[in-house]
């Protein structure tokens, strides 16, 4: 089965340039049995496939658990929003040997609801790890009447479950209610973070699909007590924050930077990626404005570098139509967009990037009826450890992949000059 959805294609797409996948740029390598063509600096393996291709799967992350495991969850199956059933699992991998060999696959939450994405959080000094997310129970889909006509259906609460065992059992789910917006429903898929000082961040955004074009609101959820309570930033429902040539802004991923300051990169559909900054440990934000990050409709991928400082933002470096403002999935070229990572390195908190260096793109030939599964590279995740960047690639919604980059290498991957 797997052969007819894995065919390496005639030809890519790097940058603006129509490529052989027999006759790539000098440093460029095809890798078949990953269904890439990269740079010749990455490696890896593919983990698992979907159980069924034309359901998929969803945002794979990765964390390394307080005993030195590594697990790796991503949800297996059809998409929440529009089910009427249980359609999807959370799956889990294990690593015991540092990503070398994958242990699975094996269902991480036992529960009688679908899920979205995994948000890990293994706070300072810990033996509690954290899996927060979006937790769309059947009680706010159906009592609630949350339906894909009234626009409102991926709308649901963000909650957490703890493990005291390194993931390998998991408590009932906590779900959050903001002290200043109880009812707060919306979507996280991004990764948090922990500040120095003890602050969880999390993005969260609502969305609402009976707008023409889709609307989106950017939000921040900030607990002080380590989840015992939260509050609801920039406001309360629906003072979020947009792009509002676009009425738009979602998946935003914080990151803290030290001595209470925070940067938070955000998707919007505005052909770049946007970035917004806080001084005071999330408490107030800056206004929101577009990082020099050329990307289309879809996520940001930003993570430290082993130093704690530097930011590596891995991103598509391409946007082909900057008058469409539907969703990428529902258009070929917009999904394209999503087939090429390139890598970007901040030095100052997210101010400014250094050109973009190209890492992988899909070689893959189309095998869906959808576009949304034809090219996809996005909602990746990442862990550096002993000197080594660690990516886990929902490649095409089909396949988990496990890429390998020396970090040292990082400075070696190819410039779009050097491609031509």
């Amino acid at each position: 089965m797997s052969e007819e959805y894995e065919k390496i294609a005639d030809h890519t797409q790097i940058g603006q340039r129509r490529i052989s996948t027999r006759h790539l740029p000098d440093g460029v390598v095809l890798r078949g049995p990953l269904g890439l063509v990269a740079s010749v600096y990455v490696d890896g393996q593919v983990v698992h496939r979907a159980r069924d291709p034309e359901r998929g799967l969803f945002e794979c992350r990765a964390e390394i658990m307080p005993n030195g495991d590594w697990l790796l969850l991503f949800p297996d199956g059809g998409h929440y929003g529009r089910a009427a059933e249980k359609v999807n699992d959370m799956l889990a991998y294990r690593s015991r040997d540092g990503g070398r060999t994958w242990a699975g696959e094996g269902i991480a939450f036992a529960i009688d609801y679908n899920q979205h994405g995994f948000v890990p959080l293994v706070p300072r000094g810990s033996a509690r790890v954290y899996a927060f997310g979006t937790q769309p129970v059947w009680d706010e889909l159906r009592i609630n009447g949350l339906r894909a006509e009234d626009g409102l259906h991926e709308n649901v609460p963000i909650g957490f479950r703890h493990s005291d065992d390194n993931g390998q059992s998991w408590s009932e789910v906590t779900l959050i209610e903001p002290i200043n917006d109880p009812g707060f429903r919306g979507m996280s898929v991004m990764r948090m973070c922990e500040t120095e000082a003890g602050t969880w961040l999390i993005g969260s955004h609502e969305g609402d699909w009976s707008y023409r074009p889709l609307m989106t609101r950017q939000y921040v959820l900030r607990s002080e007590d380590q989840g015992e309570s939260w509050t609801l930033g920039p406001h309360k429902r629906h003072g979020g924050w947009c792009v509002p040539q676009f009425n738009r802004m979602d998946e935003g991923r914080p990151i803290d930077l030290g001595g209470g300051r925070i940067f938070m990169m955000t998707r919007t559909c505005a052909g770049h990626l946007w970035g917004l900054w806080s001084e005071d440990d999330g408490r107030t934000w800056s206004a929101p404005r577009p990082t020099p990050l050329v990307h289309p409709d879809a996520p940001p991928m930003l993570f430290k570098l082993s130093d704690g400082e530097t930011l590596a933002a891995f991103h598509h470096n391409r946007h082909s139509d900057r008058d469409y403002t539907g969703l990428s999935g529902a258009k070929a070229e917009m999904m394209r967009d999503r087939s090429e990572i390139w890598l970007s390195i901040s030095a100052d908190g997210g101010h400014n990037w250094s050109a973009p260096r190209f890492v992988f793109a899909n070689a893959l030939g189309e095998a869906f009826a959808s576009p949304f599964r034809n090219y996809q590279c996005s909602y990746m995740d990442c862990i550096i450890e002993q000197g080594v960047v660690h990516l886990f690639v929902p490649h095409r919604w089909q396949r988990v992949l496990h890429l390998t980059i020396a970090e040292a290498d990082l400075v070696n991957l190819p410039l779009a000059a050097d491609l031509a």
